[in-house]
């Protein structure tokens, strides 16, 4: 109907000519002083900065000095000859270049991550930290003169410093030649599913039954949940709307379907932008980035910069700056964490003991008992974990090699004696990529580069290149005197492991990482926790394991607290942690801020209504207040926290009042000049909460049970049901338990509220459920079954608090403890099941004002159950036991408990089991 506008876009399409030439690399311009050239100038930083690294590295080995230098130097150079024949020199300058100036406006930078760690040149330039010469890490496995492609250095920051080195290089560079890289997200099978669902117009309902029906998988794909799914399938063909809806979804999916911003990837042109690459900023947005994605982005000859967030960095940053100002005001000596020594006893004590949550890298489950098996006590053992916990090696039986090789189970073998310096590190066993290399250089002659297409070649595995290079190896082995067969079994076993190689320059760099926070764990617990309670405010489920982890490491997690506490979590003294305003929730980050700046310019708050008075109440607001009296924060304000909300009404009206006056510039009745204040005002008395209300309101703001645990009011009775504390059975190994099941294993009776849950589909179409159980004193393993999942799912879920009976027995997979599930109960039905009576007790006054009667009304809706009831009766000189007939007899549920403890006295309400 506009045919104008088809005549137009013809015009517009035969006036475009572009042609965009491939394969060309263009690089930023570094700029240099004075009349040097970048090659000049790179070669001089190099080189100086290389002297600066030597004065430690020459200190540490006197006796081997002139030996070291030359082989440093030597390094050094051929890696700079290299580089400067690529024409990657302004490459490595920029790089430094926002690296050197994150490190002096206090912003952590990794110590290297990726091939990167293995240039001496990079460590010269402090790119990266990590000697590569000490731990034998190549530079060709990083850049391969015989085969040209652009470097690629992977930089982590602190989380919170990232963007601004990210708007340095933008501002250095100018803003129109640098830009974040875009990402596409693409329609995936349960995505597309939605999408044309609401767009056909069907119904929420309609369209989520079928979305759920695809398996959460990753790759899944509509075709192939059509054909794993039965009722999805059955659906398909027997709806006419199902079909439609899948059939279209099926024609869309995998499509783009929008747009976003790559997380660590950032272009720099060499001039505009807009001369390389069209450019893309959201409706509304001021970011903007490139239109092509990093793979387009490169092959139009732009370079990419990686600049990655590392959570861990941030950790480190924060809980040195804890343990400095500590150690500043007890006027030790800073600590140095990237002086620390390497083999430190206190780090490889904790390490062997697997007191590894929180670690770096080292805190699963599956890691936690690789480190069990393997006991590291050196450097190099860590790297090995790094590299050694990976499908691959943990499933080719390499893992179980390297540990009995190390633990002298096994002799260390190697294929050739040759090879002895390459693989001793690693007990004979081929576990890093540039030990292949370092095999192909020593036995066959290879360069270092050559080499490099050699691992290239193993792991993608294509029959022709390998066929080619196997002639190559064995011509070049034949050459230095190797036997064939020897060479050619050497060969197989280098192709063998070199799918399961792993990089080791990016192993060593992370391992660094790793024992750095160890360390800090081993040394400065509470600092180390405190910051990593920070990093992890936002996630919950997080938070109650750490706290858990405190708990275990013998540190006190306190409550928040709004005349002490700061947004993050923070050392309160040497075992106790504060805990952050920031991790409660519904109170907002700009309520905190002025909070917090109030309390700096005018000193803590005397009470409520001084808090009320003092704080801007249009940014905290009445379920502000609540949350922070229901998280605890008010506590030390003398009120109990059921006075604090009753009074809240009244605290912010006379708040409101207050500001009204200073609007109107009419003083208060008080004229005080102090700012913290107790208001003498008529304050309302209620009843404190009890334990379980108070427990409820710190989970409701804290996630968390944090003053107390919902198991402890049970305890009395549980001490009659259980076989013990989890405390005590985890110590003995449960060696106190009552029974003796086959094989060593015990039955007990436990207890514990569910602080984790997963379920798992069988083989077979059944699930398994398992559960962390934690007592206040310790957590448990508890796995649990098909045929009791079955009888016991809708008891379980997360903050429930079971009674679980079953067999105590060793997990084959972490080595610690586990439990095997063979009945569960909730509280409830564990009375039921085990108690034998509920005594009440009453006085003689008492039975003369209608108690009887109201007894018998209260056991009314709860008879019929196992339970007898028994009446303690104390008269004025004598005292008897009145059992009631057997048709009284009760369900000991909670509810009836608490009817008889408000009728008789929580004291004269007791459950007996014997």
């Amino acid at each position: 109907d506009i045919p104008e506008a088809l005549e137009n876009t013809v015009a517009i399409a035969r006036r475009c000519n572009l042609e965009i030439e491939l394969g060309k690399n263009y690089l930023p311009d570094f700029p240099v002083p004075g009349d040097l050239t970048p090659d000049e100038f790179f070669r001089q930083q190099a080189r100086e900065g290389l002297e600066l690294r030597l004065e430690k590295i020459l200190a540490a080995e006197p006796d081997r000095a002139e030996e070291l230098r030359r082989e440093y130097e030597a390094r050094l150079e051929i890696e700079i000859e290299v580089i400067v024949s690529m024409g990657f020199p302004g490459y490595f300058l920029i790089v430094a270049d926002f690296i050197k100036w994150a490190k002096q406006n206090d912003i952590p930078v990794g110590p290297g991550r990726g091939s990167g760690a293995g240039s001496l040149v990079a460590y010269a330039l402090t790119i990266t930290d990590l000697d590569p010469i000490r731990y034998d890490l190549l530079f060709e496995r990083f850049l391969n003169p015989e085969r040209v492609s652009m470097p690629d250095f992977d930089v982590d920051f602190c989380m919170d410093g990232r963007d601004r080195v990210i708007d340095y290089v933008a501002e250095r560079y100018g803003r129109d030649r640098v830009s974040q890289i875009i990402t596409y997200g693409s329609m995936a099978a349960k995505a597309v599913v939605r999408d044309v669902g609401r767009v056909l117009g069907h119904p929420y309902g309609f369209v989520d039954r079928i979305a759920k029906l695809i398996p959460f998988e990753i790759g899944m794909t509509l075709d192939k949940a059509l054909e794993q799914e039965a009722a999805l399938r059955e659906l398909y063909e027997e709806d006419e709307d199902v079909h439609a809806v899948i059939d279209l979804a099926r024609s869309l999916e995998g499509l783009s379907r929008n747009a976003g911003k790559h997380a660590g990837g950032v272009v720099i042109a060499p001039s505009r932008l807009t001369d390389f690459t069209p450019l893309y900023c959201e409706q509304g947005g001021e970011a903007v980035v490139s239109q092509y994605d990093k793979d387009d982005v490169e092959a139009v000859g732009l370079v990419k910069f990686d600049f990655l967030g590392l959570r861990t960095l941030t950790i480190i940053d924060r809980a040195l700056k804890t343990v400095n100002a500590l150690r500043e005001a007890a006027g030790d000596a800073p600590v140095d964490i990237d002086a620390i020594s390497l083999t430190d006893e206190f780090t490889f004590r904790l390490l062997k003991a697997c007191g590894t949550t929180a670690v770096f890298q080292l805190e699963s489950t599956g890691m936690k008992d690789l480190i069990r098996r393997l006991q590291p006590d050196n450097f190099e053992d860590i790297v090995a974990l790094v590299a050694l916990f990976r499908p691959g090696p943990l499933q080719s039986g390499m893992v179980d090699d390297f540990i009995q090789r190390k633990h002298g189970h096994a002799a260390v073998e190697y294929p050739h004696p040759d090879l002895e310096p390459i693989l001793q590190p690693t007990y004979g066993v081929i576990l890093y990529q540039e030990q292949v290399m370092q095999i192909a250089q020593v036995l066959a002659g290879y360069t270092l580069g050559g080499a490099d297409l050699l691992r290239r070649a193993m792991g993608k595995k294509k029959p022709e290149e390998m066929a080619k290079q196997r002639t190559i190896f064995l011509q070049g082995a034949l050459a230095r005197g190797v036997d064939e067969a020897v060479a050619s079994g050497i060969f197989d076993l280098m192709e063998k492991f070199a799918g399961y190689g792993f990089n080791k320059s990016h192993s060593a760099a992370y391992a660094l990482v790793s024992y750095q926070t160890a360390w800090l764990k081993a040394h400065y617990p509470a600092a180390f926790m405190a910051a990593v309670l920070s990093a992890d405010m936002d996630n919950t489920d997080k938070i109650v394991l750490l706290i858990a982890e405190c708990r275990d490491m013998k540190l006190r997690v306190v409550p928040p607290d709004v005349n002490t506490s700061d947004y993050y979590f923070t050392v309160q003294s040497g075992d106790t942690i504060l805990y952050g305003l920031g991790a409660i929730k519904g109170v907002g980050q700009a309520a905190i801020e002025t909070l917090l700046a109030e309390r700096r310019d005018n000193g803590p708050f005397a009470d409520l209504f001084d808090l009320c008075r003092r704080v801007d109440t249009r940014k905290l607001n009445r379920r502000v207040f609540e949350a922070l009296i229901r998280a605890g924060a008010l506590d030390s304000m003398g009120d109990t926290r059921a006075a604090q909300v009753a009074n809240l009404p009244m605290a912010l009206k006379m708040a409101e009042q207050d500001a009204r006056n200073q609007d109107t510039g009419q003083d208060d009745l008080f004229g005080e000049t102090q700012p913290a204040r107790v208001l003498q005002v008529d304050r309302l008395e209620v009843p404190e909460w009890n334990e379980e209300q108070k427990l409820l309101g710190e989970k409701e703001t804290l996630g968390l049970y944090l003053t107390g645990h919902p198991i402890m009011r049970y305890q009395r009775e549980l001490q009659n049901i259980t076989s013990g504390r989890l405390a005590s059975l985890v110590a003995t190994g449960g060696n106190g338990s009552p029974g003796r099941a086959e094989g060593g294993e015990r039955q007990v009776i436990l207890a514990g509220l569910v602080m984790t849950m997963r379920i798992r589909k069988t083989a077979r179409g059944g699930k398994i459920a398992f559960l962390t159980l934690d007592d206040h004193t310790a957590r448990i393993d508890v796995r649990i079954f098909s045929e009791v999942f079955e009888r016991s799912q809708a008891l379980l879920g997360k903050d429930k608090v079971l009674v679980i009976q079953g067999v105590l027995g060793m997990d084959d997979y972490s080595g610690g403890l586990q439990v095997t599930a063979q009945a569960i109960y909730d509280i409830n039905q564990a009375r039921e099941n085990y108690a034998r009576r509920v005594v009440v007790g009453i006085e003689s006054r008492q039975a003369r004002n209608g108690f009887m009667r109201s007894l018998a009304e209260i056991l009314q809706p709860f008879r019929e159950g196992h339970c007898r009831i028994c009446i303690d009766y104390l008269g004025g000189s004598a005292s008897a036991r009145v059992a009631l007939g057997d048709d009284w007899t009760v369900h000991p549920t909670d509810e009836l408990l608490h009817r008889l403890q408000e009728l008789a006295g929580e004291e004269r309400v007791a459950v007996e089991y014997n």
